[in-house]
């Protein structure tokens, strides 16, 4: 177990901010994560359970404590001449996962490649990417109840995964702590090629393993996306809005050129990026904040940002949009603070 007081979390969050934690604590297995859990001080002070921080923003430093998995390993646990399930722990990175899978020719997850984070917070956040998301493979997750202690296991249907949602991003219950989750992956081919220019990426990688398809997903991500190691960001800034097919017509016939995606209960979905893109936001900067160049989505801190400034550059773009379009963005990325 690793427990240090006043602690920098400038590498536990993908935007680089040198912001600071009261506490930090670490566990290694579950039995560590339930004496945290049991012990009173822990339940003195706030608490906030992280992955990587690639989907949250801190606004200030966090006046209590910061829980941290260290909970590791990939391991398969049933095997059928179809699929393979695959127990993953919490803490490993996602995109190491994918490799793996990738590399053994397991079919699933391999348009999720590159995706920051780890497999807990995958979770947590149902991550997508070209048209797939993972709740197509999540086949059961285990998690803690910090109040109760006792572990629960939840089938993909308890999970209520929606789009980049989950039952474990509700604030009506208790709060749950993901310790591992297992992935039903497909030996045969199966793979969803539909979304953006991954079909054309690929047109001429016949025959298509899962390998050549995280490769090809590995490229074009690099293209569009800067690497949060090299340029603070955290990924898509805000969720695509999905909005009524009558508020999509209207649109449709002002701006023909609009893309859109269908949704659930006959709504449409509208890329973000667009609609900021088409706001001239694309490429702008306000100090050491900006809209990254190369793809209108994310928003990338340039040195020495603070998180109120991004905040406020966000708050900016939302309201830009919502002037021109009358939508309103939802910040994908978590506020802390």
């Amino acid at each position: 177990m690793r427990i240090e007081p006043d602690f920098s979390l400038e590498d536990y969050n993908t935007f680089h901010l040198p912001v600071r934690a009261r506490w930090f604590m670490e566990y290694a297995d579950e039995a560590e994560l339930e004496r945290i859990l049991r012990d009173e001080y822990f339940h003195e002070l706030s608490s906030l359970h992280i992955g990587g921080g690639s989907n949250l923003l801190f606004l200030n430093d966090f006046n209590g404590i910061i829980l941290h998995s260290a909970i590791k390993g990939i391991t398969p646990v049933k095997e059928t001449d179809e699929a393979v399930w695959l127990r993953v722990g919490a803490a490993e990175v996602w995109d190491d996962v994918v490799a793996y899978a990738a590399g053994k020719g397991w079919c699933g997850i391999e348009n999720l490649s590159l995706i920051p984070g780890e497999t807990g917070a995958a979770a947590v956040q149902n991550i997508g990417a070209y048209g797939a998301e993972i709740k197509d493979v999540v086949d059961t997750v285990e998690a803690y109840n910090p109040s109760t202690f006792a572990k629960q296991l939840f089938a993909k249907e308890d999970c209520k995964y929606g789009y980049r949602d989950s039952f474990f991003k509700e604030e009506s219950h208790d709060p749950y702590i993901i310790t591992y989750v297992t992935l039903r992956l497909m030996k045969q081919a199966l793979f969803n090629l539909a979304y953006g220019n991954l079909n054309e990426a690929l047109a001429s990688s016949a025959p298509l393993t899962p390998a050549k398809v995280r490769e090809a997903v590995v490229r074009i991500r690099r293209e569009k996306l800067p690497a949060p190691e090299e340029l603070g960001n955290a990924g898509s800034f805000f969720v695509n809005p999905v909005v009524s097919q009558e508020h999509f017509d209207r649109l449709k016939r002002e701006y023909p050129s609009l893309p859109s995606y269908p949704a659930k209960d006959g709504h449409v979905k509208i890329p973000a990026g667009w609609l900021i893109e088409q706001c001239g936001l694309k490429g702008k900067r306000a100090g050491a904040v900006g809209v990254y160049a190369h793809q209108a989505l994310v928003i990338v801190n340039y040195g020495g940002a603070t998180g109120n400034e991004i905040a406020l550059f966000a708050e900016h773009i939302r309201d830009t949009v919502n002037r021109r379009f009358n939508v309103l963005l939802t910040p994908e990325v978590r506020y802390i603070g």
